[in-house]
């Protein structure tokens, strides 16, 4: 075999394990390891110890060090502490139904409540199980109680747990940022306007389901509505100061005053302050977001060594110009380019998560956004909106599982895969219309840190 049919062999042999139900990013390590034993062999060793001596632990290490000395990531895991200590200060329940209460008189009040909670919540925690594990145990009892149909809720909730990987501050976007060697903060203007349409088009698809079918989401009883009062109290108590915290996140990022690291850094202390601020702040709660940060980290630092390496070997025989060579033969016009890359992008959210595919698939395609024209900060925009697709499509779709998990036998999970394909439909209306009006990723960035310029 050459070397670039060894490089398609080791791609779909990685798919096949993946969907075997291998660890992924130990997956990653083992097969780039392998491979990469291949790819630098010199030649039998003289003595054991000699076995060791191939530039693949070399690359290896260096991998291992890039990652550790990144400067970019060291945002993660201060964003996803600030996530788990909002999320164990009980500040989402609190936002969920004073939203709820003061949505009581749109249709399918609980539906929207529990998308903007998802939005809110989000955008402080940037983790999809989290938030679809969380609202799976808040929003979707409550649903449950109102008589909501069971699809119909489901749905609502595993759709708007994704968004956090749109909506800055997005840990998806830190990732790319690494990947692509792009500005973290044009990133997250960019990804302003379409995370706003996309979660704009969820709760519009909402209200006119829910008009047009009133029995999938009845309006909750007047006897259950508290006085107007207390309402927008409870609204002003939960909303503000976890919006105001997000926007001094965003806003200190967006301004220049601040890198990703620094902001998230004040996040995870805002954070801290709003959990004593709401007396819900304990010592046995600081641990478990510890210990569940550094987990999470570990899992994307791991991740990031593993992929990292199995592309350095995929590259070096020969994948990547395979693949390269296969879409310039083409002779592709620049939106042929955009659908048909799109398109595997979406083929690869059945079988894979959204770390998978960005971190070695997506590289693939950078290198031809000149050839092609194509403004890498639009590139990343569609990517991030069709990544959405990765948690929503059956059968790998993740936030399924994870609400499938927290409710167990309450729900059966054709159930939530039914109501997950029209929000799949959503994103893809979003996707074409940010392709008919590019403004509404590269407007906002150009605005903020004038027009790109590659």
């Amino acid at each position: 075999m050459t070397d670039p049919q060894v490089a398609i062999l080791m791609l779909s042999l990685f798919i096949v394990l993946v969907l075997l139900g291998f660890p992924i990013a130990f997956t990653l390590l083992a097969m780039g390891v392998g491979f990469g034993y291949y790819a630098y062999f010199q030649g039998l060793p003289d003595s054991f110890a000699g076995i060791f001596d191939n530039n693949i632990f070399y690359l290896l290490n260096q991998n291992t060090y890039s990652v550790m000395e990144n400067d970019t990531l060291v945002a993660i895991p201060l964003f996803l502490f600030m996530g788990y200590v909002v999320e164990r200060a009980n500040i989402v329940d609190r936002l969920f139904f004073s939203l709820y209460m003061a949505a009581r008189n749109l249709p399918g009040s609980l539906a929207i409540a529990a998308l903007l909670t998802c939005a809110v919540f989000s955008t402080a925690s940037g983790i999809v199980g989290a938030v679809v594990t969380l609202m799976g145990l808040l929003a979707y009892p409550a649903m449950a109680n109102a008589n909501y149909n069971k699809s119909f809720a489901s749905g609502v909730i595993c759709a708007g747990g994704t968004l956090g990987i749109l909506i800055p501050p997005s840990i998806m976007l830190i990732v790319y940022a690494a990947i692509a060697e792009l500005s973290p903060l044009r990133l997250y203007a960019a990804a302003v306007f379409p995370g706003l349409l996309l979660a704009g088009l969820y709760i519009v698809y909402v209200m006119i389901r829910t008009m047009l079918n009133p029995s999938i989401a009845p309006k909750p009883k007047q006897e259950d509505i508290p006085p107007v009062s207390k309402i927008y109290l409870d609204l002003l108590v939960s909303f503000v100061p976890l919006t105001v915290l997000i926007m001094l996140v965003l806003g200190s990022i967006l301004g220049g005053l601040a890198t990703p690291a620094e902001a998230a850094a004040m996040g995870a202390l805002g954070g801290l302050v709003l959990a004593m601020l709401y007396r819900s702040l304990t010592w046995q709660k600081v641990k478990e977001s510890v210990f569940l940060t550094a987990k999470a980290t570990a899992m994307v630092c791991w991740l990031f060594v593993g992929s990292w390496t199995f592309a350095s070997v995929f590259s070096f025989l020969g994948g990547h110009d395979v693949i390269e060579h296969w879409f310039l033969a083409m002779n592709l016009e620049p939106w042929q380019f955009l659908i048909l890359a799109q398109l595997i992008i979406f083929l690869l959210g059945w079988p894979l998560e959204w770390s998978e595919i960005l971190i070695i698939f997506v590289p693939i395609f950078l290198p031809m956004l000149d050839t092609f024209g194509v403004n890498p900060y639009f590139f990343a925009m569609l990517v991030a909106l069709n990544l959405q697709t990765s948690f929503l499509t059956p059968p790998m779709a993740m936030s399924a599982y994870y609400l499938k998990g927290v409710l167990k036998s309450k729900i059966e999970l054709i159930e939530i895969f039914k109501g997950l394909m029209p929000y799949l439909a959503i994103v893809i209306l979003c996707m074409v219309l940010m392709y008919q009006f590019p403004g509404i990723a590269l407007w906002f960035p150009d605005y903020l840190f004038g027009e790109y310029i590659p």
